[in-house]
């Protein structure tokens, strides 16, 4: 038998239905980006835990590995100004990369318990410090104890799928066109490249 990427593509890609923004700080600097891996990392209710995998590639990655704190946070897709809130925060920490600049500074944050930038408008977020971590050649799958959490506002979910249709297209070119190098390093880190 062979291996189906259609197949394959159809049953992990539904189970990342939830973009999340993951933010971070490392000796005094700030970054963030989006992430569609993320999730829950424990069954102990009174101890919750939280996992999420970055990519080797970016400076979020870099900065989560060395300080150890992260915040993650659901954007909103309803009611309609928390959804135009959340597109903006996902095109603003998805679209570019922190090593070219302040991508936090058009929003507004608060310092979380870790020192973690906390996104105000977002629907809910958990804060976290790492307490394990699997190199997985391309990325880095980081768990964390939840150490913070709190829900901003009662509105729904934003999924990927609604946020992309919402999305404008010269933006999404230009997501495409960023994401390409990443692709590439991802795809050395695991040999799969000459």
């Amino acid at each position: 038998m062979t291996l189906d990427l259609k197949a394959s593509e159809y049953t992990l890609s539904g189970l990342r239905p939830f973009p999340v923004a993951i933010t971070t700080i490392d000796e005094g600097r700030t970054n963030g980006l989006m992430s569609l891996s993320a999730g829950s990392g424990g069954i102990i209710p009174d101890a919750p835990r939280v996992t999420i995998s970055l990519t080797k590639y970016n400076l979020t990655h870099d900065m989560v590995t060395r300080s150890g704190v992260f915040a993650m946070h659901l954007l909103a897709a309803t009611p309609e100004p928390a959804l135009e809130k959340s597109l903006a925060i996902l095109m603003g920490l998805g679209g570019s990369s922190g090593r070219d600049g302040d991508k936090l500074s058009p929003f507004a944050t608060k310092p979380g318990v870790t020192g973690s930038p906390i996104l105000l408008d977002a629907l809910s977020y958990v804060e976290g410090r790492v307490v394990g971590s699997l190199d997985a050649e391309e990325n880095t799958i980081f768990l964390a104890d939840v150490v913070a959490a709190e829900r901003f506002s009662t509105g729904e979910r934003l999924r990927i799928g609604e946020a992309w249709g919402k999305l404008p297209p010269e933006w999404i070119e230009q997501y495409d066109r960023n994401h390409h190098p990443q692709l590439e390093s991802a795809r050395r880190h695991r040999g799969l490249l000459d």
